[in-house]
């Protein structure tokens, strides 16, 4: 790992112990992976196990925690790194000229940003931290060059972005708040459940206001439509904590926006 003194990126916090928060990833050990690490199904497949990936934790930079409303990159800056989440969540958003937020998505542990940095080789919009958050940076000219000698990497790194690009226009039709917030849920779900993390009860760490913003509806009607679906028996929500209580239900609502997904 570099020095800060000669690293080319912002100086870091190494993590410390102790569990960041409720999202959060099992850290592995010398020999096995993280429970959500972006990149260890890919190793595995191509005959790959951590203790032999030398040049893979060297390019790592195990950094954090980004506390609550604080920046992991910004908008405008060089792009060098992309970042796996270890623990925690972000935002990525961008602000307009009247300083008019607009939420572009939500990343959850195990999910890597500063994808669609790559062409612009800037970064296109700001990340933030809606919670303690870990990453492990790397160094994207590094891993590339890795890639060339794991084919499953470089293929790896195009599914993501692919999946990226899919996250961004999920809900860009014209649905009713219903079935936007169903669809939001379930989504959510959906991606704790594949990174094998509680994906029936879960914390909502993103505000109804960014939620709202993401969704295009406004917040007061995304806690109404969460209200309903508690009366309804669909969901139970105490503040940020949300149950799905009626899994088929929440899917029939928003079939119309998941069945391309």
């Amino acid at each position: 790992m570099p020095s800060r003194s000669t690293s080319p990126y912002p100086p870091v916090r190494l993590i410390q112990p102790g569990p960041p928060n409720p999202v959060a990833a099992d850290d592995g050990d010398e020999y096995e992976f993280c429970s959500t690490c972006a990149f260890s199904g890919v190793c595995l497949e191509q005959g790959y196990d951590k203790s032999a990936l030398a040049d893979l934790h060297c390019l790592v930079e195990h950094v954090g925690p980004f506390h609550e409303g604080e920046y992991v990159f910004r908008e405008g800056e060089p792009f060098k790194a992309i970042a796996a989440i270890r623990g925690g969540t972000v935002k990525t958003c961008t602000t307009d000229s009247e300083g008019r937020e607009q939420v572009l998505g939500f990343f959850l542990p195990g999910e890597i940003i500063g994808l669609n940095a790559i062409h612009p080789e800037h970064y296109p919009c700001d990340v933030v931290a809606l919670s303690p958050t870990y990453l492990c940076r790397f160094s994207f000219p590094k891993i590339a060059l890795l890639a060339t000698r794991m084919p499953g990497l470089q293929a790896q790194l195009f599914r993501l972005l692919s999946q990226d690009i899919g996250k961004a226009g999920l809900l860009a039709g014209d649905f009713s708040a219903d079935e936007r917030v169903a669809a939001f849920i379930l989504g959510l779900s959906e991606r704790f459940r594949v990174r094998r993390l509680p994906h029936l009860c879960f914390t909502l760490t993103m505000t109804r206001s960014d939620i709202g913003n993401y969704l295009r509806l406004a917040p007061e009607t995304v806690s109404r439509v969460l209200r309903r679906m508690q009366d309804e028996g669909l969901l139970k929500v105490e503040r940020r904590e949300l149950q799905i209580m009626d899994l088929a239900r929440l899917q029939q609502l928003a079939k119309t926006i998941l069945r391309g997904s």
